[in-house]
């Protein structure tokens, strides 16, 4: 059945729970936003998504990915679609995102579709929050009320993007301190890495763990299956694709985490959770396993959470009529966020 946003009445018991935890700064982004300006944002976004995933049963996937992306440098602004011009190094050439995020032509097709009904009202920034949500629940996850009014940056920022996107071989301390510095806590990383329950992953994100030492907490059987996908005289070039859930690769569910349980975890960032005998992650990987309402539930607590960091709202940035371009001269402003944020970058960097 398509997503039409009509479910959103059933959550707003839930809603003003929801609001209640965004913080001051946080406040200016609302669940109505566009109830005047453009009323069917959500059936318009979910309308291109429905029919992408008539060829490309990845791209709910891919989509998330770019939310979380984006969020994670200099805030959600859509700075990560920025494509190179004569004054913006892109973020999509960053070690974390290097022809490996896809999913933009379809974030262009939203914008197009937005434009024609609702011109220059709808950010980029907003239409990729609003597409991760579309996307969990076309696959069968939860639906969550999204907070809009997020407006788009003026410039993307490579160099702090190298420094605070997480990468796959992080080890669990590495990856709470990453996400501690974007305020998001230990539960907040077991659940948002739960988006890894569908999708694909290229075997140069992985395959370092298959050869040489192979990495003892990846099951056996798993490891055999691996090396036949990711031949060992590919290691780090090979972009042979293979699921991220070996169970339901295309579902959103908790099978994730029971894959965790049993060693199948395919990135090493994955299987650290559980494999490290942290206690904490351990435990919310048990609990998410057995119980996939608590997981929906914890997942659309830090997808909010996440989607609230450092937004562009009032006046600040601009709301692009084309998501890869910066509207006219703008394209000559500073930066967004200064010398302090990638600072603090450096010194994430120089602890782990």
């Amino acid at each position: 059945m398509g997503f039409t946003g009509v479910r959103m009445g059933a959550v707003w018991g839930a809603i003003f729970v929801v609001l209640g935890t965004i913080s001051v700064s946080r406040a200016q982004l609302s669940l109505t936003f566009y109830d005047q300006t453009c009323p069917n944002v959500t059936a318009i976004v979910s309308s291109v998504i429905e029919s992408a995933f008539q060829t490309d049963i990845r791209i709910g996937a891919s989509l998330i990915r770019l939310h979380f992306h984006d969020c994670f440098v200099q805030g959600c602004d859509a700075s990560l679609l920025l494509n190179d011009s004569a004054t913006i190094v892109s973020e999509q050439s960053s070690r974390s995102s290097n022809n490996s995020i896809r999913g933009l032509d379809v974030v262009n097709n939203i914008k197009t579709a937005l434009e024609s009904a609702c011109p220059n009202t709808v950010s980029c920034a907003d239409i990729l929050a609003i597409a991760a949500n579309v996307s969990v629940v076309l696959a069968g996850g939860p639906e969550w009320p999204v907070p809009l009014g997020r407006r788009d940056s003026l410039t993307a920022n490579l160099r702090l993007a190298n420094k605070v996107l997480p990468l796959s071989f992080f080890t669990l301390a590495k990856l709470k301190k990453n996400f501690a510095f974007q305020g998001l806590d230990t539960t907040d990383l077991v659940a948002l890495s739960g988006a890894h329950t569908f999708g694909r992953a290229q075997c140069r994100f992985f395959d370092n763990r298959l050869y040489g030492n192979p990495d003892k907490n990846l099951n056996t059987t798993y490891l055999a299956k691996l090396r036949q996908l990711c031949p060992q005289s590919e290691v780090g070039a090979n972009t042979n694709l293979t699921d991220l859930d070996l169970t339901t690769p295309n579902i959103f569910d908790n099978k994730y985490y029971s894959n965790l349980q049993q060693n199948n975890g395919l990135l090493n960032s994955d299987q650290v959770l559980f494999s490290t005998f942290d206690p904490d992650t351990m435990a919310i990987v048990n609990k998410f396993s057995a119980n996939q309402t608590a997981f929906f539930e914890a997942f659309s607590d830090s997808i909010i959470k996440m989607g609230n960091i450092n937004p562009l709202t009032g006046s600040q940035g601009e709301i692009r009529k084309q998501c890869n371009l910066v509207n006219g001269a703008s394209s000559s402003s500073g930066l967004i966020m200064g010398g302090g944020v990638e600072s603090q970058a450096d010194d994430l960097v120089s602890s782990i």
